[in-house]
């Protein structure tokens, strides 16, 4: 099934398909109606896109499956290519979604016996309803921005979590991401709930080959982290040249809880990407740690926003931006603290690396303090690639482009011992093709 163009029709055909109870259509119809009376963004870069062009739905299985033999043959052995099938065995549950729909899904049987839901968004909705009304489109709503909305209208696939009170998962929840049909939009839909006490490593993939026409990946991603808990959401999205990468994500984190984003991007035409923690909760903490690398015909226009509500909160956002060949990588976030948020700390560091003369990166801060208990510091450093440092590394026997490569890895650092073992080397492999 293939559904292409954006109407209320589209927007019916998607919901029957699924089969979903007339409040999610509703949700829907509601959503398309804020998408037609929103404008693009009004900063960040240009886009231009023919929504009348995209697929906004297609899907080649019909039904989830927990085995990959069960697996369309050569989805499955795209999938094994890519590396997304071994990456399983260092995982306690993956999902797998191929253009519009989830396709596959295992989880281990001891998470199930605590009780921890990990399904496709459809599901979730279906079968966990109490728990979907009180948190679905409630910490990301459709009237913020065009592509929250035009998500909220047309989402299809992504991930729902639920973690009981009191449980620790020992390894990550993984779920990728595939586009790999011209044209294409992805508009996944995911949600987290870590509920008082847990702890939550979410880890997320995403790839699509290259195409001469734009494609468009525009999804939600709505977190709530509970009294005492902790959630670690990280990603490294390789997007062909050819995506918009579009995306909304959101936490709301209560008394003494903690959100860490590791948060990396790498391919795309363009993305427009913030991270957000809403610390609501006293003492409660966000941390974002960033990596933009653009080159030739690429914008990276990513960052962060931490917005303190509670008292005696913490936020840190650490900002690295690599840009080369003509690229354009910007750091763009926001940090406020609220008058009542009390005896308050935010940190933010923004260091970029520009390695030619004809590459670009901005910095582009906001930083807001209401009361006179809190402190916000910013420090930002701009640097190009030295020729003292190449003249040092060759002059001990390596090539060029082995030192500039031991430099670049140096100067994300920071952001590689965040990530788990094999996402590391999957972000090396991918710096040296995009470099």
């Amino acid at each position: 099934m293939e559904l292409k163009g954006l109407n209320e029709k589209t927007i019916v055909e998607i919901s029957k398909k699924k089969q979903e109870e007339d409040w999610i259509l509703q949700y829907r119809k509601r959503a398309y109606t804020s998408f037609l009376a929103q404008k693009n963004p009004s900063f960040g870069p240009e886009i231009s896109l023919d929504f009348s062009k995209i697929t906004y739905y297609k899907s080649e299985e019909e039904k989830i499956v927990s085995n990959w033999k069960n697996v369309m043959k050569p989805i499955r052995c795209e999938l094994k290519d890519l590396g997304v099938l071994e990456s399983e065995k260092h995982l306690d549950g993956m999902g797998v979604q191929y253009e519009s729909e989830v396709i596959y899904h295992h989880m281990l049987k001891e998470l199930e016996e605590k009780h921890i839901i990990f399904t496709s968004i459809e599901e979730g909705l279906k079968k966990y309803r109490s728990l979907a009304e009180k948190y679905f489109g409630k910490i990301v709503s459709y009237e913020e921005n065009k592509y929250a909305a035009l998500n909220s209208a047309v989402f299809s696939g992504g991930s729902f979590i639920y973690i009981p009170p009191h449980t620790k998962l020992d390894r990550p929840l993984q779920s990728y991401f595939r586009i790999n049909s011209r044209g294409m939009g992805q508009f996944e839909r995911t949600l987290i709930i870590v509920d008082e006490g847990s702890e939550l490593h979410y880890v997320e993939g995403c790839t699509a080959p290259t195409y001469s026409d734009d494609s468009l990946h525009a999804a939600v991603v709505e977190i709530y982290v509970g009294k005492g808990s902790k959630c670690r959401y990280s990603t490294i999205q390789n997007w062909a040249f050819n995506v918009y990468n579009l995306v909304t994500k959101r936490a709301l984190v209560e008394e003494d809880g903690k959100m860490e984003w590791i948060d990396g991007n790498i391919g795309s035409k363009v993305t427009m990407k913030y991270p957000c923690c809403l610390l609501k909760g006293d003492r409660s903490e966000g941390v974002c740690i960033t990596i933009g690398v653009a080159k030739k015909g690429q914008i990276q226009d990513t960052g962060a926003r931490m917005i303190h509500l509670g008292k005696n909160t913490k936020s840190k956002i650490l900002s690295k931006s690599i840009s080369s060949l003509g690229g354009n990588a910007t750091y763009r976030g926001k940090v406020e603290i609220k008058s009542k948020a009390e005896n308050s700390l935010a940190f933010v560091k923004c260091d970029t690396l520009i390695l030619d003369e004809e590459s670009k990166s901005d910095t582009i801060p906001t930083n807001i303090v209401r009361n006179e208990s809190s402190c916000l510091e910013h420090e930002a450093t701009v640097s190009k690639l030295k020729e003292e440092y190449l003249f040092y590394l060759m002059s001990r026997g390596l090539s060029k482009e082995k030192a500039t490569e031991l430099i670049i890895l140096g100067f994300i650092e920071t952001f590689r011992k965040s990530l788990p073992m094999e996402y590391a080397v999957e972000l090396n492999q991918l710096l040296k093709k995009n470099l």
